[in-house]
């Protein structure tokens, strides 16, 4: 049975990321990407749909656990009756092979230790032919081999690969875990220590690197460590999380793939990485968006695979039981059909801060954002499914708007300020005529508060954005009375909903947690219209949520404060570095202290 979503860590290769328990257990794994089929899915379904536990015999939950220092190496500890013993785990950045490597190593005492390793591939669904080879054991089905290396005895038990020895103080007894394709000739046989040493020191020379220097820097610095792990070195693409189907309520069918790339994640994300000194992953994000929106404007998608795949069919994984009994267990997002407005004016604006903020400039940039402003001058009246991607009916949906105006206003912009060529007139009138028609119609008067969609009774946490683009100052009455509209009728415990789903506009059964993302746009919101005390005290219950090791999911359940949906999730750890950004640098006594996440910020002083 799998644990609490809060009770796991993760270890990654920068291809892929496995997700480690409280118990010693790896419960989760797809290999050799983030988006193959996992070879260990007991995190959505049962025992027989694979693991691998190394643990004392005999022992639950671990002692306590941390990462060494900045990096992404896991060190679980138990003190048992017979002593203390630590686990190890790491994934090397890859070569030519993936590789799990886990460090049995003694502290105190004579600690009994057993491993059991049970490989299913294809989420659980195909049971591998194991076979020994000396000393070493392979696990074949159909594309996938995987080898285990141990000094250890092991025996193949019903198809489980087990293993029980003692350590003592100072013994270290390594675990290898090798996969690479079937018909490949097997990798050279690889020295965990040897692996370990440079595991560390890739992890450290990277953090190296931030030029974050306010406050909450351990926290900080963790997420960053997080956003690179869910990266996909080889396309530069970072996933929204590295699981799918972890549920947004408990036993309830909101449970979603988040493998792959979000378009509507690019500003933000752009952002936390260039305002803390990590140029060249900024630079592989936007050259990874580049590559996957070429062609049509009107095929733009909302997400896309980690290399830019298109296609990403949605279907049910019968087999799997769920997490918590959450079904159906789900691979690929129909998502990625829908009409989304929102996303024309995120591409677009994420292109105007990256004009801004000087990184070497991407051919053709130019010659794609004409393309793209020429579709949405023609669609941008058109109803759509909103950035929450629902599925309900399409709506008339207020962010969606403001979006569009955000992706006009910085088509303007880069006439006005980088002399680019174009019907910046035209483009004026545009932006002037969506700018009236969302605060005519998507503004309710008497509430004081703009509304979800155009003559909605419900509001959503996306208003909160309005001023990060530039939409409307901070200091305007409509920005404040939005703010704290959410604040009213959003917030449950200190948290921020995304939505009321008692509405029905998602056209989906149940209610869903807090989402952890709008928590910090509130947070960046209340810094923005100068009540910083306030801001900073919701930011510190966010940080307190985040788990033993640093890590957030992508919501959270209010009344118990379970960490709820997929685990863990970009957009929540870029809020932590945005937010923790905002705050060290505002002054109370200043307002607006924000700027804008876009960099298309018009300040209200001058306006």
């Amino acid at each position: 049975m799998a644990l609490a979503i809060e009770d796991y860590g993760v270890i990654g290769d920068l291809h892929t990321m496995a997700l480690v328990g409280s118990n010693g257990s790896i419960d989760w794994l797809c290999l050799p990407r983030f988006d193959s089929g996992a070879c260990f899915a007991r995190l959505v379904g049962a025992d027989d749909n694979g693991f691998w536990r190394l643990a004392p015999s005999g022992s639950d939950r671990c002692t306590r656990r941390r990462y060494r220092g900045d990096t992404l190496i896991l060190e679980t500890e138990w003190e048992t009756p017979e002593g203390a013993v630590r686990v190890i785990d790491f994934m090397p950045v890859r070569d030519d092979a993936a590789d799990v490597v886990r460090i049995v190593e003694g502290l105190s005492g004579r600690v009994p230790i057993r491993s059991e390793l049970q490989l299913r591939f294809d989420y659980g669904h195909i049971t591998p032919w194991v076979r020994q080879h000396g000393g070493q054991f392979s696990a074949i089905g159909g594309p996938d081999v995987v080898w285990l290396d141990t000094p250890v005895e092991v025996r193949v038990e019903e198809q489980m690969v087990t293993a029980e020895f003692e350590v003592g103080p100072g013994d270290r007894v390594p675990f290898i875990l090798t996969h690479h394709p079937s018909h490949h000739r097997r990798p050279a046989l690889r020295a965990a220590e040897r692996l370990l040493a440079r595991c560390e020191s890739f992890w450290t020379e990277w953090i190296s690197h931030s030029e974050y220097e306010g406050e909450w820097k351990e926290a900080v610095h963790r997420s960053l460590l997080t956003l690179k792990a869910l990266t996909y070195a080889p396309s530069g693409g970072i996933v929204a999380a590295a699981t799918t189907s972890l549920p947004e309520n408990f036993g309830g069918v909101r449970n979603w793939d988040y493998r792959y790339c979000w378009l509507r994640d690019a500003t933000f994300t752009l952002q936390s990485l260039l305002r803390v000194g990590f140029e060249e992953e900024a630079l592989a994000w936007r050259d990874w968006l580049l590559r996957a929106v070429a062609g049509d404007p009107a095929d733009l998608q909302i997400m896309y695979g980690i290399d830019g795949r298109r296609r990403l069919p949605e279907r049910e994984l019968e087999w799997l039981a769920g997490y918590e009994g959450s079904r159906p267990v789900r691979e690929g997002n129909a998502a990625a059909g829908q009409f989304q407005l929102d996303v024309w004016g995120e591409v677009l604006t994420m292109l105007h801060v990256d004009r801004e903020s000087g990184l070497p400039g991407a051919p053709d940039a130019w010659s794609l954002q004409l393309e793209l402003l020429d579709f949405l001058e023609g669609n941008w009246r058109r109803s759509d499914k909103s950035l929450w991607e629902i599925r309900g009916p399409d709506q008339q949906f207020v962010h969606s708007k403001v979006m569009a105006w955000a992706g006009m206003d910085s088509a303007v912009r880069a006439v006005e300020r980088f002399g680019l060529e174009g019907p910046v007139n035209r483009w004026r009138t545009v932006r002037a005529e969506i700018h009236r028609e969302v605060c005519s119609k998507g503004f309710d008067a008497t509430r004081r508060t703009f509304t979800q969609y155009y003559g909605s009774p419900g509001l959503d946490a996306a208003l909160l954005l309005i001023p990060q683009v530039g939409f409307l100052p901070w200091d305007d009455e409509r920005v404040i009375g939005s703010v704290e509209a959410v604040q009213r009728e959003l917030v449950e415990d200190g948290y921020v909903l995304r939505y009321r789903t008692e509405h029905g506009v998602d056209g989906l059964p149940g209610r869903e947690g807090a989402f952890l993302p709008c928590s910090f746009w509130l947070v960046d919101a209340l810094v923005g219209i100068g009540r910083v005390a306030e801001g900073r005290q919701h930011f510190e219950r966010l940080l307190a949520l985040r788990n033993d090791l640093g890590l957030l999911s992508e919501e959270v359940d209010p009344s118990s404060g379970r960490h709820l949906g997929n685990m863990p999730q970009a957009f929540s750890h870029v809020g932590l570095v945005n937010s923790a950004r905002h705050l060290s640098t505002a002054r109370a006594s200043v307002t607006p202290v924000l700027p804008p996440a876009t960099g298309v910020y018009v300040d209200p002083r001058q306006s």
